[in-house]
């Protein structure tokens, strides 16, 4: 194991847990300490199943420290990067409010710190490439938002943007990040946006992928069809296939091992993607129209630099709408990566990463 590497399923219960199990008592105790140690042990095995309940959490999938390294080994080489040593991410766990995040912290702290916030349905990992080729010049923190990867899920089904910003305040309050650069993309960008429009003072810049307060409709919805599939899925090749249809760009071997961040497996040998489905419910996709289209009133008061980010293929974000979108921040400008749909992180990582470079200096 890397060093400060913990394992994805921490605090998920095992399937033999027994919560009345005898508590290991290795001095003389009162009958009362006792019992209050059986208790508090008692009141922890339910807390953790709770948690595991409205995390959807059976059989949590992940590679090891050797597999994860020659994952991205190999993904490095496919992409186009050529580094001396792969390095590995501390994965930690942190509370905010009701709720605990998982995240991703790849090291070079002390240096300026990026926070990156996936799209929908996505997990941390989708920046592993990104996180990697930049640790040499930034601390860069990948967060897993609520409902996604292993981060809790909502009990609420509160996925509103305005409750995600304040996920992105309260995480960056906890870490000490008094200004920081964000970059998001989709679902990520926005929450970027709602988070920079309400604290325009915590910002050193902004980068926006894909994605802007205006969604084209047809792409969008050809996302919402996907990620409101088939819930689960019986065999992996299932899910590889369905994936490799709705992006073709991926390479099928790697797209087997990245899944395993993304998968947990059922007792019956079935697969389930680790988000929550509620999230998608076309109730809560009009809402958060509705909160997008909100945002572009606030698009003045961010002084920041503003880099809006588009894949040249994309569906979902038109040359027009990022050349818009750039024009009405105070300081905006924006590139379009070739070879890149909406997922601009993995279909062309390379390109964006040297964007992100020249746009941060």
């Amino acid at each position: 194991m890397a060093a400060g590497w913990k394992p994805k399923n921490q605090w998920v219960p095992a399937a033999s847990h027994d919560e009345n199990a005898d508590v290991p008592i290795t001095k003389p105790a009162t009958a009362a300490r006792a019992n209050g140690a059986v208790q508090r042990v008692r009141a922890k095995a339910r807390e953790t199943r709770r948690r595991a309940r409205l995390m959807g959490v059976s059989r949590i999938m992940t590679l090891s420290a050797e597999e994860y390294r020659d994952h991205l080994a190999t993904t490095a080489v496919r992409a186009g990067f050529s580094f001396g040593e792969v390095a590995l991410p501390s994965e930690r766990i942190l509370e905010v409010g009701d709720l605990r995040f998982r995240y991703l912290d790849w090291g070079s702290e002390g240096l300026r710190p990026i926070l990156f916030l996936h799209g929908g349905a996505l997990t941390a990992h989708t920046w592993d490439l990104c996180c990697l080729a930049l640790r040499d010049g930034f601390h860069c923190l990948a967060l897993d938002q609520r409902g996604h990867g292993d981060s809790d899920w909502a009990p609420d089904a509160d996925y509103s943007i305005g409750a995600q910003r304040e996920d992105v305040r309260g995480f960056a309050d906890r870490l000490g990040l008094d200004r920081f650069v964000l970059v998001g993309q989709s679902m990520g960008a926005i929450n970027g946006l709602a988070f920079a429009v309400a604290h325009p003072e915590r910002l050193s810049a902004l980068v926006m992928i894909d994605a802007g307060p205006e969604v084209r409709r047809r792409g969008s919805h050809r996302i919402r069809d996907f990620v409101n599939g088939s819930a689960k899925s019986e065999t992996l090749d299932e899910i590889i296939a369905r994936a490799l249809t709705f992006n073709p760009r991926r390479d099928p071997q790697i797209l087997r091992r990245s899944l395993m961040h993304n998968l947990r497996q059922e007792p019956d040998g079935s697969w389930r993607w680790k988000y929550d489905r509620r999230r998608f419910q076309r109730l809560d996709q009009e809402r958060q129209l509705a909160e997008r289209r909100g945002l572009a009133d606030g698009l003045a008061g961010v002084t920041c630099p503003v880099l809006v980010v588009r894949g040249a293929d994309s569906d979902v974000f038109h040359e027009e709408d990022a050349i818009r979108l750039a024009q009405n921040f105070p300081d905006g400008r924006h590139v379009t990566i070739p070879e890149a749909g909406h997922t601009v992180q993995g279909d062309n990582p390379k390109e964006l990463v040297a964007a992100l470079r020249e746009f941060l200096g």
